[in-house]
């Protein structure tokens, strides 16, 4: 800890003094700070990793620091550098014998400026991207999470219709020089994941609507199974690209431990294939103090490859709220997306996607919006093969600085139970492509009760606590011996601050 104090002040005075040395340059400091004890049992449903190789620690303490800083020039130009430091008490750089910085991670680096003389603003650099969504669920199924692009925001008519584009590399297997690896083809673009997308918001009194698109241009050779999400955390449940982008089938040819991992590259014919989305998110406030909201997006990607390596498919969510009590905020949803039918030789029929923050109701079986969130603290159900109805109670406060959050959510699946049985007789790589409770068959279901407390201490220090309890229904037959019923349970408490 004392090495990564030394480095984290000489880097800042360092920073202070070049900033110092140019007149014009302000540095502005922001950030924030969550400490917190989570208690979770039976993760997965079972309390052990997906293999079932690795039993479930349930209660650890997290801690996690972020600084912003920002270098001004001018209200046109600026540069902002993030760093955070994420771990549990007695690991890496919070263990008390020998601690060490690794955890110690830029998680921004981007250079922000406006053209000349205009309102169009270039962003490049690592930041964050969002792919448009409606407010109620948190954030895009498809992509929402920090990269590495290009983005260009500029506004067609003022306070109608704006515009954001850009470019961003998801993964280079390898800088300057690509070696000719195992099963590689040896060309370096056919391991490459490159997006290019687009959105013109549109608003007009009492609606906005967003159309947008992706193209993503994924490359054979690229090593998607080693490539996680980045909130993983230590728990081994997070999801992997070899999950969330190709088809049952192509991970099946992925080589012996069945997805595409390190060692192994995919086996589709094209050195590169299209994975593109279009969709649309909609919120109507016409009738407010009745909103609602709503999303519609179809997915598909490997179109041009064979036939089992294609994957494509719909999703689309509405909510609605009424925001006129003072006391609280009444909430229903609904949301629905197709699943695989029973053959892998057609491909998979679950809309593809990258990176997930979607959420109703700051469900914890969603990776969403918890405060009090890392890859282990919510049960990572996806967004794809499932339909569910819920209602949640937001906002509720009888006493000053004090609010809770209420919410019950209904999940079926939308898979065929066939599918999932197919690829286990096949796979030798445990519960890893699909995975008990993650992904659910038509037979099968999910109930789960969030109960969230917040108590606004200052007004820039919070307490938190964060309840949650989930119920499975599973088929035994298709996950062979796996539990057919099962509770999981979360308890986080702790604390949050901002500056």
């Amino acid at each position: 800890m004392r090495k990564f104090i030394v480095l984290a002040l000489t880097a800042v005075m360092v920073l202070g003094a070049l900033a110092s040395a140019e007149a014009a340059t302000e540095v502005k400091m922001t950030g924030d700070a969550r400490i917190y004890g989570l208690f979770m049992d039976n993760r997965n449903f079972t309390g052990w990793n997906r293999s079932g190789k690795a039993k479930e620690e349930n209660f650890e303490v997290w801690e996690r620091f972020r600084l912003r800083s920002d270098f001004v020039a001018s209200e046109a130009v600026k540069f902002r550098f993030g760093i955070k430091v994420e771990d549990t008490w007695g690991h890496g750089t919070f263990t008390a014998a020998n601690p060490s910085n690794q955890t110690v991670q830029v998680y921004l680096a981007y250079l922000q400026f406006k053209w000349p003389d205009s309102d169009v603003q270039i962003t490049a650099g690592l930041q964050p991207v969002a792919l448009p969504h409606s407010a109620m669920f948190n954030a895009s199924p498809v992509f929402s999470d920090q990269m590495a692009a290009l983005t260009i925001t500029a506004p067609i008519i003022p306070d109608t219709l704006s515009m954001l584009t850009g470019f961003g590399r998801l993964i280079q297997n390898s800088s300057d020089f690509t070696s000719n690896a195992a099963g590689a083809t040896g060309k370096t673009y056919a391991q490459n994941l490159d997006a290019y997308f687009l959105a013109l918001p549109i608003t007009v009194d009492g609606f906005k609507v967003t159309p947008w698109g992706t193209i993503a241009v994924a490359g054979r050779d690229v090593a998607y199974g080693s490539w996680k999400d980045t909130t993983d955390g230590y728990s081994g449940v997070g999801n992997t690209y070899a999950n969330t982008l190709i088809s049952a089938a192509t991970a099946l040819n992925g080589g012996p431990a069945g997805t595409l991992n390190a060692t192994r590259h995919g086996k589709w014919r094209n050195n590169q294939n299209a994975f593109y989305w279009v969709g649309g998110a909609f919120e109507v406030t016409a009738l407010d103090p009745i909103r609602f909201y709503a999303d519609v997006i179809y997915g598909a990607g490997a179109m041009a490859d064979r036939k089992s390596d294609k994957r494509h498919g719909w999703f689309v969510d509405f909510g609605a709220e009424y925001t006129g009590l003072d006391v609280v905020t009444p909430q229903v949803f609904a949301w629905w997306s197709t699943g695989e039918d029973k053959s892998t030789g057609n491909g998979s029929e679950r809309m593809p996607y990258v990176r997930s923050a979607w959420g109703p109701g700051n469900s914890f079986l969603f990776d969403n919006g918890q405060e009090l969130n890392h890859g282990g603290a919510n049960m990572f159900v996806s967004p794809t093969g499932n339909m569910g109805i819920g209602a949640s109670l937001d906002k509720i406060s009888f006493i000053e600085k004090l609010t809770h959050r209420l919410t019950f959510t209904y999940v079926r699946g939308t898979n065929s139970p066939m599918a999932i049985r197919n690829y286990m007789l096949n796979s030798t790589d445990g519960l890893n492509y699909f995975s008990l409770g993650r992904d659910l068959t038509w037979n099968e279901s999910l109930y789960s009760v969030n109960f969230d407390t917040k108590y606004q201490i200052y007004e820039n220090l919070a307490a938190v606590v964060e309840t949650g309890w989930a119920h499975g229904d599973f088929q035994k037959h298709v996950w062979y011996g796996h539990h057919t019923t099962a509770d999981a349970w979360k308890c986080a408490f702790g604390l949050t601050y901002k500056f």
